[in-house]
């Protein structure tokens, strides 16, 4: 390759925000940000990235027909840590890398997941909704977390770091995960189990998994019958892990105490039925997106594109 590289970001919130934008330009002037605040898909997100030897996405997918269209494409830069709408082994078959590092947003992550158990363990958000709403005077104050049994699904970076935050709570956690964890919850005291065993023990279930046929409707009507009613459901993943008709039915019926959604099937999510639900709280998959977290992840996209083109500091 000759001359400077060329680099394109796909990422809207990448390409509005000003410090990562300033970072950037300084390595990569004649980047190309896509400051329209679209989400870029199909011909269009092609003729972004033609011409493109590096690429900074977020949730656009790269598949073999993109990268047919991307000859010049030598890296992709995740900005973000899920990985599903990447298709890594036609990023191999055409030589591309993979510019990525886990769990950059894990706190920011796990704290939304523990607000969610807090907020729906003490009635928090459906007294406040009320008491603004309709100057309803409602004091229900729940239970407390303390003590509760937590069952968290994926106990990777960001599952790791809800069970660190829950210490002081002093839950019972059982933890499940594809991979065999059993030193990590002996030395932290998490009990390994069957995701049969979580569905019906725990009183709250987080999830924590990355997108795969695996977990894809991970929770569903059959798996939501084996809660306990009492139970609580908090997602944090990926919104197709839970199937987001199925929990409507189960919620309205009060299969299940409540839950907790900040990530969906279909974004942004429209069907204000289940929006509004009382025992619902949604939020607009903001999990990974505190401020903090914005900057690692788009810091560690413009790592990855200084290392892989040697420019910059430390190059």
């Amino acid at each position: 390759m000759s001359g400077r590289p060329r680099i394109a970001v796909t990422s809207p919130s990448f390409s509005r925000h000003p410090t990562l934008r300033r970072e950037l330009l300084e390595l990569f002037a004649d980047a190309r940000l896509n400051q329209d605040g679209q989400r870029l898909a199909g011909a269009e997100l092609r003729e972004f990235l033609a011409g493109a030897d590096g690429a900074v996405v977020g949730l656009e997918p790269v598949d073999g027909p993109l990268l047919d269209a991307c000859p010049r494409l030598r890296i992709v830069a995740k900005y973000g840590v899920g990985l599903d709408n990447l298709d890594q082994a036609a990023m191999a078959a055409h030589t591309v890398v993979l510019g990525w590092t886990g769990g950059v947003n894990r706190r920011s992550v796990a704290e939304l997941a523990l607000c969610g158990m807090l907020g729906l363990c003490r009635n928090v958000f459906h007294t406040s909704q009320r008491l603004r709403e309709e100057g309803v005077w409602h004091k229900s104050g729940g239970v407390q977390l303390t003590g509760r049994t937590v069952g968290i699904i994926g106990l990777g970076h960001a599952g790791k770091e809800l069970a660190h935050l829950l210490a002081p709570f002093h839950c019972r956690i059982l933890a499940n995960d594809i991979l065999a964890r059993d030193d990590y919850c002996r030395e932290h005291g998490l009990t390994p189990v069957s995701k049969e065993e979580i569905w019906a023990q725990a009183d709250l279930i987080t999830l924590h998994v990355p997108l795969t046929p695996l977990t894809h409707h991970l929770v569903n009507r059959v798996t939501l019958e084996r809660m306990k009613p009492t139970a609580f459901l908090i997602n944090t993943s990926r919104g197709e892990v839970v199937h987001n008709g199925d929990l409507k039915v189960a919620l309205r019926a009060g299969r299940i105490a409540g839950a907790a959604l900040d990530v969906f099937e279909e974004e942004p999510v429209t069907d204000r039925e289940f929006l509004t639900l009382p025992n619902f709280i949604p939020t607009p998959h903001i999990g990974g997106n505190a401020d903090e977290a914005v900057l690692a992840m788009g810091r560690s996209a413009i790592g990855h594109l200084r290392a892989f083109f040697g420019v910059g500091e430390g190059a």
